[in-house]
C-alpha cells in the first residue's frame, strides 16, 4: 500500500504553494484559517483572490473542462485542498459551498441545463452559495422542516424561515430545502430547490446573527411568497431529501481543515522551543499527541479521497472524518490557549496576542463544529446503522 501522494501531485503541490505564497504575501502570518471575510476588505481580497484562481482552472480542478475545472484526478483536487487548508487561502463561500457541496450535488443530480448555467458560475467566482437547511424548530432532526413551497404555475411559491444561514449575508445564490408535501412522511415530502439572486429576491429578507466570537457570520432568511422557477428544483419533487443527503456526504468530506490544524499544531511547537524550558517540559508530550491524531486525521481524509477516486459516495466514513475532524480542532485550540498562558486569550484585536490572536479566535469558531453539519450524536447514529449495519432505535 502506498501512503503518499506521486511524482505528479507533488509537482503540483509545489506549483500551488508558490501560489500561494507569492499572491497571499504578509497575509500567510495573520492568522493561518482566519485569513478570510470578517471585513469588508477581506471578503474583496477573497474575491479577487478566487478570480486569479479561475484564470488558472483552480477554483474546481477536478470538474470537467467545460465547466470550468481543469479535468483534474481527485488525488489532485487533495492537493490543492490541502495547500488551501493549510496556507489560510481566503474564500468568499465559492470553494466551500460552490465547489465542495452544490456543485457536486448538481454534476449527481442536476439536469443538463442546470449543469450549463450554473457550474461555470461557480468556477468563474460569479456565484456566491449559502446553504438553506436549518430552522427553528429543525436542526438535527432536520427533516421535520417546516418552511413550505406551493406550486403555481411555472413557479414554486415558498413561505418560512431559514436558520444559521453561514454567509448569507455575502452570497447572491442559495440552495434550500422546503416542504412540498405535508401529508406526506416527513423524510419524502421534501423538495430542493435553488434561489438565485438572494439580494435582489422580492419577499426574501435576510438578518444578521451575531455568534460568540462576536463576528458576523451566521444569519437568519424569512421568506414571504417568494417565487422560485419550477426549473430551478434539483431532482424529482418531494425527493430532495436524498439529493440533500448527498450534498451533506461532499460537505463532510474535506481535508482542508486536517491541513490548517497541522499548521497551527507547527506553530504552537515553534513557540514551545523559543520558550522557557519548564514549558517545554509541561507541553510537549501533550503536543506530540495531538500530532499524531491530526495524522490519522490526514490519512482519513486520503481514505475519502480515495473512496471517491473509486467512483463511489463516501457516506459512514465521511461521517467518521466529520466527527474526529471537529472534535480534535476542539482539543487542539483549546490546548494552544491553555499552553500561551494568560496571554493566550488575547483577541486578534490586541497587536500584543500571541501568534496574531489565532487560537482563542479558532477555539471559539471550532466550538460549534460538533453540531453544525449534522451533531456529532447524528453523525454517530449514522455510523451506527449505515456502517455497522446495526437496527435503529
Amino acid at each position: 500500500m502506498e501512503l503518499r501522494f506521486g511524482e505528479k501531485e507533488e509537482a503540483l503541490r509545489a506549483e500551488v504553494r508558490k501560489f500561494l505564497q507569492e499572491t497571499l504575501g504578509n497575509r500567510l502570518e495573520e492568522g493561518g484559517e482566519q485569513l478570510g471575510t470578517r471585513s469588508d476588505e477581506e471578503f474583496e481580497f477573497a474575491q479577487e483572490f478566487n478570480r486569479k484562481l479561475a484564470q488558472r482552472g483552480w477554483i474546481a480542478p477536478a470538474w470537467p473542462k467545460e465547466y470550468g475545472g481543469l479535468g483534474a484526478s481527485i488525488f489532485e483536487q487533495m492537493v490543492f485542498s490541502e495547500e488551501f487548508g493549510y496556507w489560510g487561502a481566503p474564500d468568499t463561500g465559492t470553494r466551500g459551498f460552490g465547489v465542495g457541496m452544490i456543485g457536486p450535488t448538481l454534476i449527481i443530480h442536476g439536469t443538463e441545463e442546470q449543469k450549463r448555467y450554473y457550474l461555470p458560475k461557480i468556477t468563474s467566482g460569479e456565484h456566491i452559495w449559502c446553504q438553506g437547511y436549518s430552522e427553528p424548530g429543525a436542526g438535527s432532526d432536520l427533516a421535520s422542516l417546516q418552511t413550505r413551497a406551493v406550486r403555481d404555475g411555472d413557479d414554486y411559491i415558498i413561505n418560512g424561515q431559514k436558520i444559521w444561514t453561514s454567509g448569507g449575508h455575502r452570497a447572491n445564490q442559495m440552495f434550500c430545502l422546503v416542504r412540498t408535501d405535508p401529508e406526506a412522511p416527513k423524510h419524502r415530502g421534501i423538495s430542493f430547490l435553488l434561489i438565485d439572486d438572494i439580494k435582489n429576491t422580492p419577499g426574501l429578507t435576510i438578518r444578521p446573527l451575531i455568534n460568540m466570537a462576536n463576528r458576523h457570520h451566521f444569519n437568519e432568511v424569512f421568506f414571504e411568497d417568494v417565487r422560485v422557477p419550477a426549473k430551478n428544483l434539483v431532482g424529482e419533487e418531494n425527493r430532495g431529501w436524498y439529493v440533500a443527503m448527498t450534498l451533506l456526504d461532499f460537505e463532510r468530506s474535506g481535508i482542508g481543515t486536517t491541513a490548517s490544524q497541522r499548521r497551527t499544531l507547527e506553530k504552537l511547537a515553534r513557540t514551545l522551543r523559543e520558550g522557557p524550558a519548564d514549558r517545554r517540559a509541561k507541553y510537549r508530550t501533550k503536543l506530540a499527541d495531538l500530532v499524531i491524531a491530526n495524522n490519522v486525521g490526514r490519512y482519513l481524509g486520503y481514505r475519502i479521497g480515495y473512496i471517491q477516486s473509486k467512483g463511489q459516495v463516501p457516506n459512514y466514513e465521511a461521517s467518521v472524518v466529520k466527527i474526529f475532524q471537529s472534535e480534535l480542532g476542539q482539543r487542539i485550540y483549546n490546548f494552544g490557549v491553555n499552553m500561551l498562558g494568560l496571554a493566550g486569550q488575547l483577541r486578534p484585536e490586541e497587536p500584543r496576542a500571541p501568534l496574531h490572536g489565532e487560537l482563542p479566535e479558532s477555539y471559539l469558531m471550532s466550538v460549534p463544529s460538533t453540531i453544525y453539519s449534522g451533531t456529532n450524536e447524528i453523525q454517530r447514529n449514522i455510523i451506527a446503522t449505515r456502517g455497522l449495519g446495526l437496527p435503529r432505535g
